[in-house]
Order: structure tokens, then C-alpha cells, then sequence
């Protein structure tokens, strides 16, 4: 007679790790279309791989001779993903982390962006390899003009149309505007280049739109119900990671609108104060001193640890890959608004849905900007300037519609499951069962579908 045996088990000092999240942005981007791509039986793989794929990945490597005679070789980047519905837009980014996969992913991330938020842009984006901080001012401008003129005519008010990002900012884009004009005399330049200074054809409302977005998807999310027993930002707690132009102008904001800041966070660090903070004296305090941290009367935590705080709101607003499944667990928000690009990995969206957190992803929460941009490119064209509140007005009205758009996907395609997968199993039997999508899966369905329906229209050329 055979004797059982005991399973093998080991000690837990000797139990295998878990295999590592995979953090390299494009293949998340990816990931998060494959996802969405399986609730839309129309969707051939072929035409989705194009869809997918980026349209041009440009490298350049440039010298700048420094300020003390020091001759460094910068490497950057643009890539333009889509121009199906329009010309690609995206912006520049300084920072040492920049890196092909990492542009390729932003780009592909604004194509889908600006299909949900319905304007006539695809998605580009770029950035050169290093620390703005390190250099002097006019070498700065150095990189800036040397990236443009070697990017030559593959920017263009009809082509692919940069904007600011990271570690830049109005003056950038004035110097991108400039050297673009130098290099085209006798034509209206001004729409090679959005988020431009005011007074060089930048849009009155374009700084705030970013985090202005962010507010209006937020209070209107809130009004269609996807928290329960919260239907406004009224009183709402919230804190903030990242404190940069849309973290502090989103700070102001959602304070101006009642809710209550109890935390912040920059690079050097964070603060938190349950009673609340003032977030125009916390970026004074910034200013005169260079960080958040050293706050009076508040109690001072790491940049992590502000993700950690419980509120009713939570807006990652600096760079990808913040909340992930190695620190998921500890986030205890009721909602998480991305006013950053892709601060949340597939494995922490899993979780936080299992858990009945709410998301409003990135290509919804944070697509104010392009808006804005595009009404700058739009003024551009027509040399004209429009009132802020006009400004603010036709921004209020996309980002609802947008965040309606976005809601009303996810509720038909989760109450259709059982046809969508009927509609799939008829063209590709055996796949994975189709469930509920959250919100950042309904929006990639939306914008996914705005794309596919144009280039389907248009036809493959030739």
C-alpha cells in the first residue's frame, strides 16, 4: 500500500521571490492596450498592432560647449505615434531618466489621450537625457536650441507640435519658438509650439489647465456617482504627490473649491497637516526655501510615505510608476485622480479595483493641457487671442463630456459582457473570459475605438 507524502515545502527564509513588476513604460502602455483591445470584437490584430505601434522614433545626439568650456554630448529623443486623427502633439521633458521606451510610451499615451478628450491631435513626445538643474541657465537654452535644430523639419505646426513637460516650462517653448522661426523665415511659426508665454501667443488659462482638468474630471466623476456617499470635492480630503506646476496649481485649486490639502509632496520630500494645509503659503514657503519640507506646524514625511495618507482623494502628480504593487496595499484613498503620466502600474490598478478604489486615469484626468494646447494651436492659426473665461469655458465643457464618455463606456461595456464575449468567441475561440473594466480599461476602449474608426475611414495607403 503507497504511503502519501508530505508536500515539500520550504522555510520561509528560502521561499522564491516574486517575480518583479515590470516597470518599463512602454511595455505597460502595451499591456494596457492588449487589455483593452480584447472588448472590441471589430478590432482585427493587424489593424491593432499598427494602432499600437508608434509611427517614427527619432535619436539625436548633439555637443553643447558649457559655460566653463566643457564639451558634453546630450542624447535625445522625439517620437511621434499617431497622426490618424491630426498631427502629433506632446511635449519635452528634461530629466537624466529619459529613455526611447520611456517616450515611446508617453507618446502613445497622448494619442489616446487627446481621442478621449475628442480634439484632432495624435500623440507625440520627447525629451533630451539630462539634469536641467546641474547646468546654468544659458546652457539650458544651449540644449534647448541644439535639440530643436537637430529635430529640423520633423516638427511642424502640421506635423508634430511639442509642448512643456518635466523641467519645463513657458520660456522653453519661447526658445523652441524662436529657433523654429530662424529656421523659417517669412511664415507664422507660432503654431510649431504650444504653452508659449502669453505675450508670444500663448493662451491665456494654458498654465492652470493641466491642473484645472484634473478639478473638473474630478467634480463631475463625483457627480455621476463613482464614490459612493461623496458627490463632491466640498470637504473632501486630499493630498497631493508632487508638487511641481500641476501639483501646486491643482493644490490651489481643489482648495478654492472646498477641499481640504492635508498632505504635499516634492522631490526633497513631504508634508502633512490633518487639519489642512494652505497651499499658497506652502509654495511661498517653496519658493523662499527650495522644498515643501520644514512646513511650519507640519509634520514632515517622505515622498512615498504621502502616497500612504489616508484621504478621500489622492493625485499623483509627478512621474510614472508611483503606486505599484509593492506599495499598493498601504494606499488608502477612496480615489485616485492621475494628474501624472502613468503613476500607476497594471498590477496596482488589479488590486486598488478588487479593492473598489477608483481611478481616473491619466489619458482623462490630466488631458487639460492638450485641450488647452489645442485651443492656443487653434488661436495660433487664426491670429487671434480668446478670454480666459472663454478658455475656461470650452475646457469645463470637454473635459465633462470626456469624463461622461469615459463613465458611460465602462457601465455598457460591463453590463454587455456576456455579448462581448459572445461577439469575440465567434472570430477567436479559447481566449481569457472578458470581466468588469474599470475606468482606465473604458477609457482606452473609447479612445481606442475613436482612432480605429478614422484610420478604418481612411483606408491603409496606398
Amino acid at each position: 500500500m503507497a504511503t502519501a507524502t508530505k508536500p515539500q515545502t520550504r522555510p520561509p527564509d528560502q521561499q522564491e521571490a516574486p517575480e518583479p513588476e515590470d516597470l518599463n513604460p512602454f511595455h505597460i502602455a502595451q499591456s494596457q492596450f492588449d487589455l483593452a483591445a480584447r472588448y472590441i470584437p471589430e478590432l482585427t490584430p493587424g489593424l491593432g498592432e499598427f494602432l499600437k505601434r508608434p509611427e517614427r522614433l527619432l535619436t539625436v545626439e548633439f555637443p553643447i560647449e558649457l559655460s566653463d568650456g566643457t564639451v558634453l554630448t546630450f542624447v535625445g529623443y522625439r517620437c511621434l505615434h499617431s497622426t490618424v486623427r491630426g498631427p502629433g502633439k506632446g511635449g519635452i521633458r528634461y530629466h537624466p531618466d529619459v529613455t526611447a521606451d520611456e517616450v515611446r510610451a508617453l507618446a502613445s499615451w497622448m494619442t489616446w489621450k487627446c481621442a478621449v478628450v475628442d480634439i484632432p491631435f495624435g500623440g507625440a513626445k520627447g525629451g533630451v537625457a539630462f539634469d536641467p538643474k546641474k547646468l546654468s541657465v544659458s546652457d539650458v537654452r544651449k540644449v534647448t536650441r541644439r535639440f530643436i535644430a537637430a529635430l529640423g523639419e520633423n516638427i511642424g505646426p502640421h506635423t508634430d507640435i511639442p509642448a512643456p513637460d518635466v523641467n519645463t516650462d513657458a520660456g522653453t517653448m519661447a526658445r523652441i519658438y524662436d529657433t523654429y522661426a530662424m529656421m523659417h523665415p517669412g511664415v507664422n511659426c507660432l503654431p510649431v509650439v504650444t504653452g508659449k508665454p502669453v505675450d508670444l501667443g500663448g493662451s491665456l488659462g494654458r498654465r492652470e489647465a493641466t491642473a484645472r482638468g484634473c478639478l473638473f474630471v474630478t467634480q463631475q466623476a463625483l457627480r455621476r456617482g463613482i464614490v459612493p456617499r461623496r458627490s463632491s470635492v466640498q470637504g473632501a480630503t486630499v493630498a497631493i504627490q508632487g508638487f511641481g506646476n500641476a501639483g501646486a496649481i491643482a493644490a490651489q485649486l481643489f482648495h478654492e473649491a472646498g477641499a481640504r490639502i492635508i498632505a504635499v509632496s516634492d522631490s526633497r520630500g513631504g508634508i502633512h497637516r490633518a487639519d489642512g494645509l494652505d497651499p499658497a503659503a506652502v509654495s511661498a514657503h517653496k519658493k523662499r526655501t527650495g522644498s515643501v519640507t520644514g512646513f511650519p506646524d507640519a509634520q514632515d514625511l517622505s515622498g512615498e510615505e504621502v502616497l500612504t495618507v489616508e484621504c478621500d482623494i489622492l493625485v499623483p502628480a509627478a512621474l510614472e510608476n508611483v503606486i505599484r504593487r509593492d506599495n499598493v496595499a498601504q494606499v488608502r484613498a477612496r480615489l485616485i485622480v492621475e494628474a501624472a503620466n502613468g503613476p500607476t502600474t497594471p498590477a496596482a490598478d488589479r488590486m486598488l479595483f478588487e479593492r473598489g478604489v477608483q481611478v481616473l486615469p491619466d489619458i482623462l484626468a490630466n488631458a487639460g493641457g492638450v485641450t488647452v494646447s489645442y485651443y492656443e494651436w487653434v488661436q495660433n492659426i487664426e491670429n487671434e487671442q480668446w478670454e480666459e473665461s472663454a478658455v475656461n469655458e470650452k475646457l469645463l465643457k470637454k473635459m465633462n463630456r470626456a469624463a461622461d464618455a469615459v463613465i458611460d463606456t465602462q457601465r455598457t461595456v460591463n453590463a454587455d459582457l456576456a455579448t462581448l464575449q459572445a461577439s469575440r468567441d465567434a472570430k477567436a475561440p479559447g481566449g481569457v473570459p472578458l470581466t468588469p473594466v474599470d475606468l482606465r480599461t473604458a477609457a482606452y476602449i473609447l479612445a481606442v475605438r475613436r482612432v480605429a474608426n478614422p484610420t478604418l475611414a481612411r483606408g491603409i495607403w496606398p
